[in-house]
C-alpha cells in the first residue's frame, strides 16, 4: 500500500506570541499607547484647499478661444469609427479655433494598442496637435489628464470614457467634450463662450 498524500494547507501562518504577552521581558513588551488629551484652549488648525483664482463660482475665466482640448485615447478611436475629422468637428462644436493637445501618456497608450490602431496613431502624430510632455511616473492616461486639468483649468477634456467623465465632473470649471449622434457635444460649457450648452 502506497503512502497517503496529505493535503497541503495554504495561507497558514505560524502562531506568534503577542507583544503584550506576560512571558516577555519588560523591555521587549509593547508599551500601551497613551492618548494625548486635546487642549480646549489651543487654536485648531484646518487645512482648506486653495481655490483657483480663475474660477468665479463655477464660471471659468481662463477658458476662451483658441480652446486647448486634451484628447483621450478612446476619443480618437471613436472619432475614427464615427468618421469624424477631429479638428474640423471640434471647430463645428465650439464655433472657434481649437488646438487639440495630446499628452505623452495618451501617445504611449495608443502606441501600446498595436497595429490595429495605426490610424489613430497617425492622427495623433498630426502636426496640428500640440504635444504636452509628462513629468510623472507611469503611463496611466486617466490619472495624467485628471492631474493636468486640476492644476491648469485652461483645458477642455475630450473623452468617451464614463469613469474619466465621472472623475472630471467632480472638478469645477472643466468642460467635457464627448461624441453622440455622430457629432461632438460639449458638457458644462458656460453660455457666454458661444458654444451650445447641453
Amino acid at each position: 500500500m502506497g503512502k497517503q498524500k496529505k493535503a497541503r494547507k495554504y495561507a497558514t501562518m505560524k502562531r506568534m506570541i503577542s507583544l503584550r504577552d506576560q512571558r516577555l521581558k519588560e523591555k521587549d513588551q509593547a508599551k500601551p499607547k497613551v492618548k494625548k488629551k486635546d487642549d480646549p484652549s489651543a487654536i485648531k488648525e484646518r487645512e482648506v484647499p486653495q481655490y483657483p483664482s480663475c474660477l468665479f463660482f463655477q464660471y471659468n475665466t481662463q477658458l476662451g478661444p483658441p480652446y486647448h482640448i486634451l484628447v483621450d485615447t478612446n476619443f480618437i478611436n471613436f472619432s475614427i469609427k464615427a468618421k469624424l475629422d477631429l479638428v474640423q468637428s471640434m471647430m463645428d462644436c465650439l464655433y472657434a479655433k481649437c488646438i487639440p493637445c495630446i499628452t505623452d501618456c495618451v501617445m504611449a497608450e495608443i502606441e501600446k494598442l498595436g497595429q490595429k490602431y495605426r490610424v489613430a496613431l497617425r492622427i495623433a502624430k498630426d502636426p496640428r496637435f500640440e504635444r504636452l510632455p509628462c513629468m510623472h511616473k507611469g503611463t496611466y492616461a486617466d490619472d495624467c489628464l485628471v492631474q493636468r486639468v486640476t492644476q491648469h483649468k485652461c483645458y477642455i477634456v475630450a473623452t468617451v470614457d464614463r469613469d474619466l467623465k465621472r472623475r472630471i465632473r467632480k472638478i469645477p470649471g472643466v468642460p467635457i467634450m464627448y461624441i453622440s449622434n455622430h457629432r461632438y457635444n460639449i458638457e458644462r460649457m458656460p453660455d457666454d463662450y458661444g458654444a451650445p450648452r447641453l
